[in-house]
């Protein structure tokens, strides 16, 4: 018998009746500015789910992102940094400073690549929309606010971790929280990553006729395929939370011509960073080895490094008790761990990356039936829930100093 999972719980229509305290009202009012901007705020997520473009090729939702928080008055950079498809809008607080001169950052974050050949499996088309959204409700009310808005957008986080880019641009600079919300089967507001990082390996050999003189060739394929073998045997020694997996980029050009060059893109995680790094060097010495083995050449690029997770409790139990009051409870942080260039955001900075349910428990992220999942009328429901909910959370940390000194005292105690 198919275990089909459960169901999510319904979403409560916009606004509730009682927000979680405290500032209920102003809570209860950026709730009813979401609502109001439905409309707009789907608009964004139903475009970029129809017009899925993989990493760092995202010009059509960069533009269309950067056209609605333009739109609603953040100052807008784009391109921001060195990355063509990043995007940075900043709006300032009409409020004077707090008591101790606080001017709060706080950072709004979305995601809009896809993946190839798949489209929007991971549903970053409602994350884009999510913090659009948030963005156009704290901005509604910026003259109350001291401090600044931060909108961030981000490339690449499927492959090449943009945010990082980011970080080295210094678009995450003075930042005093960033908060970013996922789609998921579950709903949770910790989430634990891998550290993870892309290697591109290529084999250089020499082409021959495969059928008639085979032997003055050295097949570039033989040695790519060595590699599958031994990353296939060298997964029995890994540790459970360790991965390693690729794919063949490109394998040759006919059947009857020695490759002289294959291609693989592979990705090396582990839930700790020093056995990462482990894992990264045994991994270059298995290139090394096959193409010994196949009388070739190797060249192997690593890019893309995502950090491991550091939760912010303070923002995440902020966030889960604004989630609550909608009747959406989070549950535990699940064992199945992926990856994110989100992690990098939280080893220097008050960062929470939290999953919201879209469909129902058991739906595999990266698969058709998830990024179908993405552009349900449920999954609007989802995202505008959770452009209010990252709204208000921004709020008590706009309007309440000592939350934000919560913030980072637990994330320097962790240091």
């Amino acid at each position: 018998m198919t275990d089909h999972g459960t169901e999510p719980p319904p979403i409560r229509p916009l606004p509730p009746t009682e927000p979680a305290g405290p500032f209920g009202p102003a809570k209860a009012r950026l709730a009813a500015i979401v609502e109001t901007n439905r409309a707009e705020i789907l608009e964004v997520s139903h475009r970029i789910h129809a017009h899925p473009e993989p990493a760092f090729e995202e010009f059509q939702a960069a533009t269309w992102i950067a056209q609605a928080v333009r739109a609603h008055g953040f100052a807008v950079e784009h391109p921001a940094g060195s990355q063509a498809t990043a995007i940075r809008g900043r709006l300032r607080g009409g409020r004077a400073e707090q008591p101790g001169g606080d001017r709060p950052r706080i950072g709004i974050l979305a995601e809009y690549d896809a993946l190839p050949g798949l489209g929007h499996g991971c549903g970053h088309n409602t994350m884009a929309a999510s913090g659009v959204g948030a963005a156009i409700a704290l901005a509604a009310i910026a003259a109350e606010l001291p401090g600044e808005i931060v909108f961030l957008g981000s490339p690449a986080e499927e492959r090449g971790s943009g945010k990082a880019i980011m970080l080295e641009d210094g678009l995450f600079d003075d930042l005093d929280a960033a908060l970013l919300f996922h789609p998921s089967d579950m709903t949770h507001v910790t989430c634990g990553l891998l550290a993870s990082e892309d290697v591109e390996v290529t084999f250089h050999g020499f082409q021959a006729h495969a059928a008639s003189d085979p032997w003055l060739g050295r097949n570039a394929l033989d040695a790519m395929i060595l590699l599958f073998s031994s990353v296939g045997l060298w997964r029995q020694q890994l540790r459970p939370d360790a991965r390693v997996h690729g794919v063949i980029l490109e394998g040759g050009t006919a059947a009857n011509i020695i490759p002289d060059r294959t291609v693989a893109w592979f990705m090396i995680r582990s839930s700790e960073e020093g056995e990462y790094e482990r894992m990264r060097s045994r991994f270059e010495e298995l290139c090394n080895a096959a193409a010994l083995a196949a009388e070739c050449t190797v060249d192997v690029v690593f890019s893309g490094q995502a950090s491991t997770m550091r939760n912010n409790m303070v923002l995440a139990n902020r966030f889960g008790a604004n989630l609550a009051a909608y009747g959406v409870p989070a549950g535990p942080q699940p064992d199945n761990l992926g990856s994110s260039d989100m992690g990098n955001i939280s080893q220097v900075l008050p960062a929470i990356h939290p999953c919201v349910a879209i469909c129902r428990t058991g739906v595999a992220g990266h698969s058709i039936e998830f990024r179908d999942a993405a552009a349900t009328p449920y999954a609007d429901e989802v995202t505008l829930l959770v452009a209010t909910i990252v709204a208000q959370t921004a709020y008590e940390l706009f309007v309440d100093p000592a939350l934000v000194k919560a913030a980072w005292d637990e994330f320097r105690a962790g240091a």
